[in-house]
């Protein structure tokens, strides 16, 4: 089908001059600004006549939308927000002294920025206007200005040609980094456009250039790393991401749109349509909307050739940046650069993979005199040089393939090294530790990396990056320092590299060297200690200012190691369960005391289960997380012989995932505050990516029982049960973060608060049963055994919770279960022990 024949009709909607358009997030609607004070709003998929909107001012050259409503700029300095349905003008948001020349709304809809003729850029609150941050660093006026995802960004186009990066984490915005040379001098009215337009993935943004290309800047040191060359001939008025990044839609005084493709830097596709001003892309449709200088606006249905249309089709795309066109990120592909050896495949590289089928037959030789079946009939199986058949056919006397290879080539299945906290490669990013305090995520520049290290609170500790020529692969973070660790492939020895936050001297940090083959399996780092275990089965312990403290080898081969205060836990691959896999032994030790506490003890992960994550809560107590889903917790781990691991809780049985609507897994993070900190993946994700993603929260839930159905003819019934269950879970839950206190004071000199604490904590679990015991006496007189049972669990010696018992049972008239705990009362207060029941 040729252009013409799906060129789309040009819709008048204003008067010739600037015109603007901008979807709403959820597509169902486009709406157009333009040089009358008409306002349009396209309802998508309907060609009927647009609803039409005349209370606006003249001149709009700002627009924004969300859902419920959009928001206008215009010549006069004004800012008004409408109501989407009705079309009403519905407040004012900002006035300016001078032209507004462009707005940008927040992803969240929250923030509103207005660039203008004014040296200072306002970002209101949609919500309360009153809230207004200031961007006060520009020596020129604003022709655009842009939001990136994320909103932790905001990018300023000036007139003078510089571009300004401001950072919105903190309450006053911080200007981050002034760039020249980025953006061409243009004035505010031109039609020429210097806006920086961000990838979907936050990663980098596009500008055009006065070379009439489109470069690519990563917010990696904010530096130039892809162009898009050869495509325009005029200048560029405007560009638009796709949706998912793969795609990218340029338009110029040439009177063309072109359509690239990211990954290669190439055009697509080439429209005649002159004149254009604007162009967005449909959130999820193969549908591009754009505006002329005539005031026309065009809807282009099927933009996206049908044979480019897969590149449409996949998921959020890394963005064409650092060393080479990224490959998909579902696919996670990156090839051995050139000037780096192949094998064996460093530690701290992902291995490349053929990107498909293709690829892989494409690298076979001498396949051109073969036999074709194709017909499918199988009459090319098994045909030797004569055109006669063999006995292939027939089964092997030795056994078939699989049993051949398991009695020849059979090798154990043995636990791979883990980091706590860091992510594989994706693209050319990675985490490399991810926890409480913070972040640190490296980027691959090819010839060295960059890392940068964030913190959550920032009033206590500023982030800070540095260029890493050490190709660091593993990471360490904590409120004292960030611990960094290589393994390199050249023939240099594996480096160790720590650096405190805080120093009262002028050079505090350090770094030392492994010897020569030795490299490092897992690092952890406490307030007492540095920890590495090695390829060499060594466990090396370091002071936090460089002093080694204790090298010995492991009894099982190393698979990570945590660490808090002054204790360590290593983990190793241990003999080979009935699976044919590796179990797992762990170890702990407190380093200060040189005391073992617990030595080569399994690790209790069941079968088909892979170890995910091992952490010490901020109490103490070691945790693992593993492929299930389910967070453990190892109790009485002081004392030699009585460690177990308790289930905290199993996130496949939590309510948020009882309907099957939801499908997500849980990245572990920590366990601090008796709750269960994680990052929540969606659909298939495995692992967090960036931008940086939000930490969630769960309380802990005892995997105890599953709700019971609920029936018309047993609803009450069905109530009761879920009462009963929450209690008991309850129960559990307290007594084992009891237990968890008290081998905590008992191994401390507790403190007054500490002691409280505890009281609060054992009166709390009593409370439970107090409350258990009333359902059960609510239920009736044969009830009286188990409700006797609870009342002897109560931990109270002083009588006053027996005494509330005592009054449970006298309230729904319980007279043999009211003696008998009398009886257990007069016992406690004697000192006897009751042993009937023990």
């Amino acid at each position: 089908m040729s252009l013409d024949a799906i060129r789309p009709r040009g819709r008048p909607a204003h008067t010739p001059g600037i015109t603007v358009l901008a979807y709403t997030p959820n597509g169902k609607k486009v709406v157009t600004g333009g040089s009358n004070s008409a306002i349009r709003i396209y309802s998508v998929g309907q060609d009927g006549e647009p609803m039409t909107v005349d209370e606006g001012v003249e001149g709009h050259l700002g627009i924004g939308a969300t859902n419920d409503s959009f928001i206008m700029g215009a010549e006069d300095g004004t800012v008004w927000q409408y109501n989407l349905e009705s079309g009403r003008m519905d407040k004012l948001l900002v006035r300016c002294a001078l032209p507004v020349r462009d707005i940008d709304v927040s992803k969240d809809g929250e923030w509103v920025a207005v660039a203008s003729d004014e040296l200072t850029i306002k970002v209101v609150n949609v919500e309360d206007m009153t809230k207004v941050k200031y961007l006060r660093d520009q020596a020129k006026g604003a022709k655009h200005v842009t939001f990136d995802p994320t909103g932790r960004y905001v990018l300023v186009s000036c007139t003078d040609g510089f571009l300004y990066i401001y950072s919105m984490l903190e309450d006053e915005p911080q200007l981050l980094k002034k760039l020249d040379g980025v953006i061409r001098k243009l004035e505010a009215d031109k039609e020429a456009t210097s806006r920086a337009v961000w990838h979907p993935d936050g990663t980098a943004f596009a500008t055009a250039e006065a070379t009439r290309d489109i470069s690519i800047y990563s917010t990696a040191e904010w530096r130039k790393e892809k162009v898009f060359s050869g495509g325009h001939t005029g200048d560029i008025t405007t560009l638009s991401w796709s949706p998912n990044g793969a795609l990218l839609a340029t338009a110029a005084t040439d009177g063309q749109i072109l359509l690239w493709e990211t990954k290669s830097q190439t055009v697509l596709q080439r429209y005649d349509f002159p004149s254009v001003i604007n162009l967005s892309w449909h959130p999820t449709q193969n549908s591009l909307s754009f505006t002329t200088l005539d005031g026309e606006l065009f809807i282009h249905d099927d933009f996206v050739p049908k044979e480019y249309q897969p590149l449409l089709a996949k998921p959020l795309q890394a963005a064409p940046i650092y060393g080479g066109a990224l490959a998909e990120m579902s696919e996670n592909v990156m090839r051995p650069l050139a000037n780096r050896p192949k094998e064996p495949i460093p530690p701290r590289r992902r291995a490349g993979t053929p990107d498909s089928l293709d690829d892989i037959l494409g690298s076979v030789d001498g396949m051109d005199d073969f036999v074709e079946d194709d017909d499918g009939a199988g009459y090319a199986e098994g045909i030797n040089s004569f055109g006669k058949r063999t006995n292939d056919h027939l089964d092997d006397p030795r056994g078939h393939d699989a049993k051949r290879l398991m009695e020849s080539q059979w090798r154990p299945r043995v636990h791979l090294p883990i980091q706590p906290g860091s992510t594989p490669w994706k693209g050319s990013r990675r985490y490399l530790c991810l926890n409480l305090t913070g972040t640190i995520w490296t980027v691959d520049q090819e010839t060295h990396h960059t890392v940068t290290v964030e913190f959550y609170d920032r009033e206590l500790h500023r982030d800070f990056h540095f260029t890493d020529p050490y190709l660091y692969d593993k990471a360490c973070l904590n409120e004292h320092g960030s611990l960094f660790s290589n393994n390199p492939n050249d023939g240099s020895p594996a480096t160790i590299f720590y650096r405190p936050h805080e120093t009262w001297t002028t050079r505090a940090d350090w770094r030392t060297q492994l010897p020569q083959g030795e490299f490092v399996k897992a690092l952890a780092l406490s307030d007492s200690y540095i920890v590495a275990v090695t390829s060499k089965d060594y466990v090396r312990i370091y002071t936090l200012f460089g002093t080694p403290y204790k090298v010995y080898r492991q009894k099982s081969p190393a698979v990570t190691c945590a660490a808090w205060r002054d204790y360590i836990m290593t983990i190793g691959n241990g003999p080979l369960g009935g699976d044919g896999k590796t179990t797992l032994r762990y170890s702990i030790e407190n380093v200060k005391r040189d005391e073992i506490h617990q030595n080569e003890d399994v690790v209790a992960i069941s079968e088909g289960t892979e170890l995910q994550s091992v952490f010490f809560s901020d109490t103490g107590d070691p945790c693992i997380y593993d492929s299930n889903g389910v967070l453990l917790v190892l109790q009485h781990w002081r004392i030699q012989g009585q460690a177990r691991w308790v289930p905290l809780l199993d996130t496949r049985q939590m309510d948020r995932l009882a309907t099957g609507r939801k499908e997500e897994t849980y990245w572990p993070v920590a366990m601090a505050q008796e709750k269960f900190h994680c990052i929540i993946l969606k659909g298939g994700d495995r692992y967090p990516y960036f931008p940086r993603p939000l930490l969630s929260e769960f309380e802990f839930k005892i995997p105890i029982s599953t709700k019971p159905p609920k029936t018309n003819e047993e609803e009450d019934e069905t109530a009761e049960r879920n009462e009963i269950a929450r209690f008991e879970e309850s129960f559990v839950r307290g007594n084992i973060l009891l237990s968890l206190y008290q081998d905590l004071l008992s191994s401390t000199n507790a403190t007054a608060s500490q002691r409280a604490e505890l009281a609060r904590k054992e009166l709390e679990v009593d409370k439970l049963l107090l409350q258990m015991l009333a359902v059960e006496c609510r239920e009736g007189e044969e009830r009286g055994m188990k409700a006797l049972e609870i009342v002897q669990m109560m931990r109270d010696r002083s009588g006053k919770m027996l005494t509330a018992a005592v009054k449970v049972a006298q309230r729904y008239d319980r007279s043999v279960l009211e003696d008998k705990i009398r009886d257990l009362v007069d016992k406690r207060l004697m000192g006897e022990e009751d042993d009937e029941l023990a």
